[in-house]
């Protein structure tokens, strides 16, 4: 059976209780919210990352526990992001030319099976190749998944919503980023294991399913291009020539890939802070908890006046509080600095996304959904390989504060290379 039929009728999502109700000059904070399909893909999106933020804890904690080197949690990073580099093309042309809908749903069909698997292994205490096995299946998954699932947002709401939409969808991500890793930290200390949590994890997929299959949503263009190498590059042409979007993007990849701790956290969990694996959830919870709040400021305010300064503060900024928690011995001041870390990389989020949707067309939304998902990937997934590769040469404290201090040098670097982000004023300009 079809999921979506292209010839049936759509509503028209303006239908929806007019956001224009209220005057041009009051900004509404609850905009994208108003329609119903938006709503759907929202609370789809919070269990299913609620879920995934719980079986990162799960992976994190039991590699760790099982062989104690650092190294092997940068490995898990590697296994993760290999698919979405090596697959970044046939996922995004993919993604533009079949029925996105039934790409999400499949992937995330996919994607809970593999879950069940480590489920069994981990109650099993299976071999840890096959951990990295199944790790390796839901990450080829995810590869799909992802350019699809950038598409719902935009059959959704119209486009003078998306950064209203940006905003709420970053944060149902973030709250279930807060909750996630203090739910999975608490199962894995109250059962003894992570099979549970993998368990969990199925199951918030087959609820994401659900919410995607119940969307009406409008159909956006899809490309009838053939396949060609001039196709399938497309999407990072299309990156590469707007200058203000690959600035974005390169801030965001190089930041983490430099300042990103979050491979490291259980190191610093059991060896650095001894606060164990309820501490641990709360260190993974702490950065999306400083996001919510961030959240909830930027909700209540219109767009950035000055996006690209503003990233370029945030940014630097990040790099700062980064070098601090590598230095923190004290689980206050670490928590502290997690949650700045958090609120920065919201202001990130939020520009860097609400200008990919606002300057990308809809036929090439998932060609370059796939290559944006490359930086993205590799910001964390590559991020973690270097910061568990470093601080098995030289600790754990010297790869945080050393990536702190990079991420200033990133700054810098970006503005010599593309002085066009300092031009960058309210998001929703066009070039």
């Amino acid at each position: 059976m079809d999921i979506q039929d292209p010839n049936e009728e759509r509503p028209d999502i303006n239908a929806e209780p007019p956001v224009n109700a209220l005057p041009a000059t009051v900004h509404d904070p609850f905009a994208a919210l108003r329609f119903r399909d938006f709503r759907l893909v929202m609370i789809g999106e919070f269990v299913s990352s609620l879920g995934g933020q719980m079986i990162a804890v799960a992976l994190g904690w039991e590699i760790y526990d099982r062989t104690g080197e650092a190294f092997a949690l940068g490995l898990m990073g590697l296994v993760q992001i290999l698919p979405v580099i090596l697959l970044v093309f046939l996922t995004g042309h993919v993604a533009d030319r079949y029925n996105r809908k039934r790409i999400v749903i499949i992937s995330t069909m996919a994607m809970a099976l593999g879950s069940l698997a480590l489920a069994s292994i981990s109650a099993t205490e299976g071999a840890l190749w096959l951990v990295y096995l199944c790790v390796l299946g839901i990450a080829t998954a995810r590869a799909f998944n992802g350019p699809a699932s950038s598409t719902l947002v935009p059959q959704t709401v119209p486009p003078e919503i998306y950064h209203s939409a940006t905003t709420w969808s970053s944060t149902s991500w973030q709250l279930a980023s807060v909750l996630g890793p203090a739910l999975g930290g608490g199962l894995i200390a109250i059962t003894g294991g992570a099979a549970i949590v993998y368990a969990l994890n199925a199951v918030a997929g087959a609820i994401f399913i659900v919410a995607v299959i119940l969307i009406r949503g409008r159909d956006i263009p899809q490309s009838d291009e053939p396949v060609t190498m001039k196709s399938l590059f497309a999407g990072f042409r299309f990156i590469w020539d707007t200058k203000p979007i690959i600035a974005s993007i390169t801030l965001d990849l190089f930041s983490v890939l430099f300042a990103g701790a979050t491979a490291l956290l259980p190191v610093f969990a059991k060896d650095i802070l001894m606060v164990g694996p309820d501490g641990l959830g709360w260190l993974r919870a702490a950065t999306s908890v400083g996001a919510v709040v961030m959240a909830v400021i930027l909700a209540n305010r219109p767009p950035f006046k000055e996006s690209g300064k503003t990233l370029l503060w945030a940014v630097a900024w990040f790099g700062i509080a980064t070098a601090i928690f590598g230095l923190s011995t004290n689980f206050w001041l670490s928590l502290l600095m997690l949650a700045l870390l958090g609120a920065l990389d919201f202001i990130s989020v939020i520009i860097r996304g609400t200008l990919v949707l606002m300057r990308t067309p809809d036929e090439l939304r998932g060609r370059v959904s796939a290559v944006n998902g490359v930086f993205i990937g590799a910001s964390n997934q590559l991020g973690e390989f270097e910061s568990g590769l470093v601080a098995g040469l030289f600790g754990p404290v010297f790869a945080v504060v050393a990536g702190g201090l990079a991420t200033l040098l990133v700054c810098f670097g970006v503005v010599k290379i593309w002085p066009e982000i300092l031009d960058l004023k309210e998001i929703s300009d066009k070039p």
